[in-house]
């Protein structure tokens, strides 16, 4: 099986995250798939954001939930980029998606975009929670899914099998043997995030990991080559 590399909000290690700039660059760099956010405005466009607040990412302050997206269009997400919608990264790239969404509300506009545009083999929706996970099963039958943990034991697999995940998502600082060979015996696909040094590439390679997220394209060169 091919090691995937995930570029993470695009590339945010180079350019700014969950940018198109971002996207595009992890697209030019051959990463396998590109992670990126989903919030809703407050006139429900699917934003491409990961925190619930602007603050961090731009020049702006507040919540999501609380801005038109004119209002968020107004924006400098870094380098004079714009914060975009969902519907505009998939008309930039070709590279297949993985999709975070935060709540339920963010699956059943996804499930929306998902069905008008016939992205189930594009796009591979991921989360930390489980009801969002169900949902979006619920609403995308087919849809591949995938479950986040920063803070888990081996209850993960469980909890990916219960809501149908093919795939665990997890933070490596956190990572064990046991968990992995759990995940394998539930036949898991596993992802370790988030991996931007050699040592911890080494490191998911070493535990037979399926792929890693990272922040830098460089990964995805020396990953074919690390064992």
């Amino acid at each position: 099986m091919n090691f995937l590399t995930i570029g993470h909000r695009g590339v945010m290690g180079v350019e700014p995250e969950n940018t198109l700039r971002s996207f595009v660059a992890a697209q030019h760099a051959g990463l396998d798939l590109i992670e990126l956010d989903l919030h809703l405005s407050k006139d429900g466009a699917l934003v491409v954001m990961h925190d619930a607040e602007v603050d961090r990412t731009t020049d702006g302050s507040g919540p999501i939930a609380e801005k038109t997206l004119a209002e968020l269009r107004q924006l400098d997400a870094g380098r004079g980029e714009r914060v975009p919608v969902f519907e505009e990264v998939l008309d930039a790239l070709t590279t297949p998606l993985q999709a975070e969404i935060k709540d339920v509300a963010a699956a059943r506009a996804l499930a929306e975009v998902m069905h008008r545009r016939d992205l189930v083999g594009q796009v591979e929706v991921s989360s930390f929670h489980d009801e969002a996970i169900d949902e979006i099963a619920r609403l995308v039958p087919g849809a591949r899914t995938a479950l986040i943990a920063s803070r888990y034991g081996t209850d993960v697999v469980d909890r990916a099998v219960d809501v149908g995940a093919a795939t665990v998502c997890l933070n490596i600082r956190r990572l064990t043997l046991e968990v992995v060979e759990r995940a394998r015996k539930a036949d898991l696909r596993i992802i370790g995030w988030v991996v931007n040094t050699q040592d911890q590439l080494r490191l998911v390679r070493a535990l037979g990991l399926d792929g890693a997220t990272t922040d830098y394209p460089e990964i995805k060169r020396t990953g074919r080559f690390t064992a």
